[in-house]
């Protein structure tokens, strides 16, 4: 089991409204989440973007700026003040949740001045393939940070702290990357496209001094100054591996903390991530991607999608420690480039299966848990409404399972490609376990053990009102209805 026992809340979503009250939100719903039984939130990039006031915070800017300094035609960042975040960190960690960072360290946006310099245009989709010769070139790459006038950090980033950029103002019409002179991709990174080094913007050169320098120095301060408690990881397919364990050691050996990891690698490749959890010797956490894409197959198909399938090849059924288990996320919603919909009926099915199940870390998307209205534009350029189901009622049951009945030795009972279910037996404190079963079909019934004999259990979903008695051996035939889950409690 792993080391993380608790419950991850994504505390945002892409389309989080641009109101500027996302942490002082945090700070009035932090009591309510800790009592519903999440132990920590994932909070979105708390430092100013290149969009300002609009932007979800991955389009990075200055990482010392939360919300401090007037930079991007604005103070506070998209989700409030540094002020309001700092206070909503404190009353997070006071509630009891621990509060995780998302940090990006693959790219820059934002540049305050043009730089002139020399590099070779590569073919995005191919880049062991170049598509002209050296040459001049004029990117956005000088980063003075104007409004923060040197506090906190005295580094003005220029081109040589990059290795790549995918624009030129002197041949606006040619679609490139060009590597700059003297530069080369990193080799530690994800295969695709020939080589996964560079994502967007200016791509920094993690195995540039300065730039190691600069980031091991950033990441103390931050420490010293939010105190969280851990990091979510982006694009760490686009970054060298090994950076990520360097920067760790030693952010845990300064902190004198364990500090949680997790990467965001989104790749379906199951041996993709078994290389970066040994590059990084196993010292973070990974989302469980193939998870995901089966529960959203498994949505879409219906009854023709084979249940007895849901964890094969997936992270949580290899490294059962180390996955981070989701059934949606900020990336995989509607509208966004790598959206991904795990349909509403079987969302709760989903989230049972990462919630009740001993394995895997479970991570609970805002969007799925209070709902989502929003407009946004498609990648056809055309504009749609979006609503997205709020499911918190059913996830707070299962949270509530999950808390003080979910327990103990695991036993499957995947035997079927409809109906599936599991039990656990409990323990000294909760000895009488709990039985689940699903079915994306018919109603079904499945005998199953629960461990303990002559005991009477109920449905906390209230799906179904009649109750299940085990006979003297602990056996009972439980239910569930057509295209849904029934969680059975002692009680």
């Amino acid at each position: 089991m792993s080391d993380y026992n608790g419950v991850m809340l994504q505390y945002f979503h892409w389309y989080t409204p641009a109101d500027g009250k996302l942490w002082q939100q945090l700070a009035n719903d932090a009591s309510a989440l800790a009592e519903a039984g999440f132990t920590a939130v994932w909070l979105p990039p708390a430092y100013k973007g290149t969009d300002g006031a609009a932007d979800v915070g991955y389009g990075v800017y200055d990482l010392f700026d939360l919300g401090e300094f007037d930079q991007k035609g604005t103070v506070r960042t998209k989700y409030g003040t540094r002020k309001e975040y700092l206070a909503a960190i404190k009353k997070a960690q006071k509630a009891g949740l621990q509060v995780y960072a998302d940090v990006v360290f693959n790219h820059k946006l934002g540049a305050d001045q043009m730089e002139e310099l020399n590099a070779t245009p590569f073919n995005p989709d191919n880049r062991h393939e170049t598509t002209g010769e050296l040459q001049a070139i004029k990117a956005w790459t000088h980063f003075t940070f104007p409004g923060r006038k040197n506090k906190y950090s005295k580094l003005q980033w220029h081109w040589w702290h990059f290795n790549a950029a995918d624009y030129n103002a002197l041949d606006e019409n040619t679609a490139a990357i060009y590597l700059f002179e003297g530069k080369t991709f990193d080799n530690n990174v994800d295969l695709d496209k020939g080589n996964f080094d560079y994502l967007m913007g200016c791509n920094l050169d993690i195995n540039n001094a300065d730039v190691q320098k600069e980031l091991l120095y950033w990441g103390k301060w931050y420490l010293d100054t939010t105190g969280i408690d851990g990091f979510r990881f982006d694009a760490t397919k686009h970054v060298g591996s090994d950076f990520f364990l360097y920067w760790l050691n030693h952010m845990r050996k300064y902190s004198k903390r364990k500090l949680f990891a997790v990467g965001e690698y989104w790749s379906g490749k199951s041996q993709v991530l078994e290389h970066f959890i040994k590059a990084t010797d196993e010292s973070m956490m990974l989302f469980d991607v193939n998870l995901h894409y089966k529960f959203a197959q498994a949505g879409k198909q219906g009854k023709n999608f084979n249940l007895q399938t849901l964890f094969n090849d997936t992270l949580v059924k290899a490294f059962p420690t180390l996955a981070v288990t989701l059934v949606s996320n900020h990336d995989t919603q509607p509208l966004q480039a790598l959206e991904s919909v795990v349909e509403s009926w079987f969302k709760p099915l989903a989230y049972a299966l990462i919630l009740l199940r001993k394995d895997g870390y479970p991570c609970v998307f805002a969007a799925d848990y209070y709902g989502a209205h929003y407009h946004g534009f498609g990648l056809d350029g055309n504009k749609y409404e979006i609503r997205m189901d709020s499911h918190q009622w059913l996830i707070d049951k299962f949270l509530a399972v999950r808390k003080k009945f979910a327990f103990g030795e695991q036993h499957d009972y995947f035997d079927r490609p409809n109906c599936v279910g599991w039990t656990r037996m409990g323990n000294e404190a909760s000895p009488h376990g709990i039985a689940v079963l699903l079915s994306n079909d018919a109603d079904e019934i499945k005998q199953m053990s629960t461990g303990a004999p002559n005991t009477s259990y109920t449905d906390i979903t209230e799906h179904i009102k009649e109750t299940v008695n085990t006979n003297a051996d602990g056996w009972g035939v439980f239910r569930c209805k057509a295209g849904s889950v029934s969680v059975w409690i002692p009680g």
